[in-house]
């Protein structure tokens, strides 16, 4: 199977409280839906936020035996020189950027919208920021690597987000997207867009799992313009975010 032209269900909102002047659009991994991120999101969100979450389409993964999954492009295998699906990549990222250009058109400026994704989907998120011509706020890219590095630096030719802002954070103890594949393209990324905005966040003893503070990290990048009495609500967030890790690990068992 080579690309994701199976239809996927319409993807998993947050709406703002009030009048939305920021969008996160946040891909979930393979295997798993967005219905799952947006419960994290509607537990800290910002009032002034929308928070999307896509559903990937279900197809057959190579990866895993050809069985049928929801998954934004198929995953041939987990080393370095494994093929890649380079038609479905491209698809799929093209049918982000298509929600880019929707929330564009609802009034949200580009420069107002974070994509974000946790492993295959802060892959997609990566190389959709990469090779879209639409200026974003940034990345958060969680557990994750770039697909079609070796595409780089032509890809980006046209990309409107050399000086984007990139927060990439990965476990050490990562069994299925190792920490060394984080690390090698936190490197490369490094190489493509100005890399005194790129931070990498390691977390010791994390698996392939996200945390709390991951998502705090993320929203802090999103606040209102002009807004000069929101720190201390941020603050109170952080604390209780960082005080519930227990409760809000999120784990997935697919990639």
């Amino acid at each position: 199977m080579c690309g994701n032209n199976m239809s996927a269900p319409l993807p998993a909102i947050v709406p703002a409280a009030r009048k939305a002047t920021a969008a996160v659009i946040f891909l979930h991994g393979l295997g798993d839906t967005g219905h799952g991120w947006a419960e994290a999101f509607a537990g800290i969100r910002m009032p002034h936020v929308k928070y999307i979450c896509p559903h990937a389409p279900t197809m057959p993964v190579s990866l895993n035996m050809r069985m049928s999954m929801p998954s934004w492009f198929d995953i041939y295998g987990l080393s370095p020189d494994s093929n890649e699906d380079e038609t479905g990549i491209k698809r799929a990222s093209e049918n982000i950027k298509a929600l880019i250009d929707q929330e564009v058109k609802n009034g949200i400026p580009s420069h107002r919208i974070m994509l974000g994704g946790f492993s295959q989907g802060g892959a997609l998120s990566l190389y959709t920021a990469l090779t879209s011509q639409q200026k974003l706020a940034g990345v958060v890219a969680l557990s994750c690597w770039l697909p079609l590095r070796n595409s780089f630096p032509q890809a980006a030719a046209n990309s409107a987000n050399k000086d984007m802002h990139v927060l990439q954070c990965h476990g050490d103890a990562d069994p299925l997207v190792p920490f060394i594949f984080g690390s090698q393209t936190v490197e490369r990324m490094k190489s493509l867009i100005n890399p005194a905005n790129i931070t990498f966040k390691t977390y010791r003893g994390l698996p392939h799992s996200a945390c709390p503070e991951h998502l705090v990290m993320y929203l802090l990048n999103l606040q209102p313009p002009r807004c000069c009495c929101c720190y201390f609500s941020y603050f109170v967030l952080a604390l209780h975010c960082r005080s519930s890790v227990g409760q809000f690990k999120f784990k997935l068992e697919f990639m």
